[in-house]
């Protein structure tokens, strides 16, 4: 049972990666590449993101930082932009495990929910509008976009997870690895500036 777990962790890792799925997505796409039993404990996200390292470190090792470095300069770009929303950002792009395949998220924490969309529409953003999926603390909607990526030579999107304001309090909590979830623009800027110095 362990051996597949692990197996469905590597086949998840591949999926993220060479497709962009979110953990959850690429663990039940991975179950079923696998033919593994409805039933069949799944990996868990740590599980997966060791595979995402260990796959980009084989296969992505010579583009990978580079790419990275762009999507955290394009992150940037835009949590300045909406610095008035106390921007935060999280996921592969934040820990680093980012891909030319990867979105970008951000959590937005906003007095009025409804703020971050006016100030999209008044940059000329189109955006969609989907409820957030569960998870802790109150949430109101995600707005995803694209924007052009110009060092990729691509579009990324961009997804905006509106919180509320007192939701900012447990933002900067650690994970079971000691490690923070998310970060501000500070400490996004001061990667960039880590991965420059490398």
């Amino acid at each position: 049972m362990e051996t597949l777990r692990q197996e469905l962790a590597a086949t998840a890792a591949r999926l993220v990666v060479e497709e962009g799925l979110d953990y959850g997505s690429a663990k039940r796409r991975a179950q079923k590449l696998l033919g593994a039993p409805a039933r069949t404990a799944l990996p868990d996200n740590d599980a997966v993101e060791s595979e995402v390292r260990a796959y980009i470190d084989l296969f992505h090792a010579d583009t990978q930082p580079g790419e990275l470095q762009a999507l955290r300069q394009l992150a940037l770009t835009w949590m300045q932009r909406l610095a008035a929303f106390r921007p935060h950002i999280q996921g592969a792009v934040w820990n680093g495990t980012a891909t030319r395949r990867s979105d970008i998220h951000l959590q937005l924490y906003c007095d009025d929910p409804k703020s971050a969309e006016i100030a999209l529409i008044d940059r000329g953003v189109r955006y969609d509008v989907r409820p957030a999926p569960g998870g802790p603390g109150p949430a109101a909607d995600v707005l995803s976009f694209s924007t052009p990526c110009p060092e990729l030579g691509e579009a990324i999107g961009i997804h905006l997870m509106i919180q509320d304001y007192d939701a900012l309090r447990g933002a900067l909590k650690h994970g079971a690895d000691g490690r923070p979830r998310q970060g501000d623009a500070t400490a996004l800027a001061a990667r960039l500036q880590d991965e420059a110095c490398a």
